[in-house]
């Protein structure tokens, strides 16, 4: 089956807009630069606890730019980093920000049986409600890994108390992607409340372009992710989806090698200019949770 042959009903909604301006999502996947798909070629789930970690100092970083700016994020935050960090789990919650989950370890979702991926999602939500004392509402994938393949993946989100996911990218990817999904929120259910909300893309003819930050926001100048945002605010009338990870202000990250050139390419391109870019981009456009842009009032 492939998405071309699927029906899935997009959600109608009004944007949230203050001051006239309307507000985008953005989000963080908390997770270690040793964590990464790019790198689990090298650095296998087992020897994770033999390198040094980091994601304190930098999600403390990017607690610290958010609040220069006044911007509230989602924090997709890995069980395991919450287990380990209590108390970064709690600042990200005090701080008015919504925590949510990327699953247990990091284990792609199209990669588990049901079994195995309702244990991940339940542990995980479990782990960071007991931490943060915060409910946990939403999830996404690692490695946007929900696709046709496993889209019995959002029965079992429903079923296990989830509102929501953002776990589709519809780009075509060597490691992820959705092409033919729709690119704004859609309920992947008949039937079910559940929704989805995609990373955003930018359409150019019959082909969708990453549009919503990762290795692209790092690779290509910052103009053209401001554009690609600016042009799904005006032209498409609906909120940009902006993702990145900690590890990617982090310039002074420890070297994996030995590390093929690809993936060398795509986790170290750029990592001295993130911070900055972001700098711009929290001043250049407003920014809010996913629960309180897609599902105003719910959003504490």
């Amino acid at each position: 089956m492939t998405t071309e042959e699927i029906s899935f009903r997009t959600k109608s909604f009004s944007p949230l807009r203050r001051d006239g301006v309307l507000v985008n999502a953005m989000s963080v996947d908390v997770e270690d630069y040793f964590q990464v798909q790019a790198l689990s070629g090298v650095i296998h789930r087992e020897d994770w606890e033999r390198h040094p970690r980091r994601i304190e100092r930098n999600t403390n970083l990017i607690l610290e730019l958010f609040a220069r700016h006044h911007v509230k994020a989602t924090f997709f935050t890995l069980a395991w980093v919450a287990e380990r960090h209590p108390a970064l789990v709690r600042r990200i919650v005090a701080e008015g920000h919504e925590l949510a989950s990327h699953g247990t370890e990091h284990r792609r979702a199209d990669e588990q049986d049901v079994a195995a991926f309702r244990e991940d999602i339940r542990r995980s939500k479990k782990v960071l409600e007991d931490i943060s004392g915060a409910a946990v509402r939403g999830y996404r994938a690692p490695t946007f890994s929900i696709g046709t393949r496993n889209l019995w993946a959002f029965d079992v989100l429903a079923s296990e108390g989830y509102a929501y996911s953002s776990s589709v990218y519809p780009v075509r990817r060597d490691y992820y992607g959705m092409p033919h999904a729709p690119r704004f929120a859609f309920f992947p259910l008949d039937g079910h409340a559940l929704e989805e909300y995609p990373i955003t893309t930018l359409q150019v003819g019959e082909r969708n372009f990453p549009g919503g930050g990762g290795g692209f926001f790092r690779l290509l100048p910052y103009v053209l992710s401001k554009a690609a945002i600016n042009r799904v605010n005006r032209k498409d009338q609906r909120p940009a989806i902006f993702y990145f990870h900690p590890w990617e202000v982090d310039p002074e990250q420890p070297r994996v090698r030995p590390l093929n050139l690809k993936s060398r390419f795509r986790h170290y391109i750029n990592l001295d200019k993130t911070a900055g870019r972001l700098e711009r981009l929290l001043g250049d456009f407003c920014w809010d949770r996913m629960d309180r842009v897609f599902r105003p009032g719910i959003g504490a």
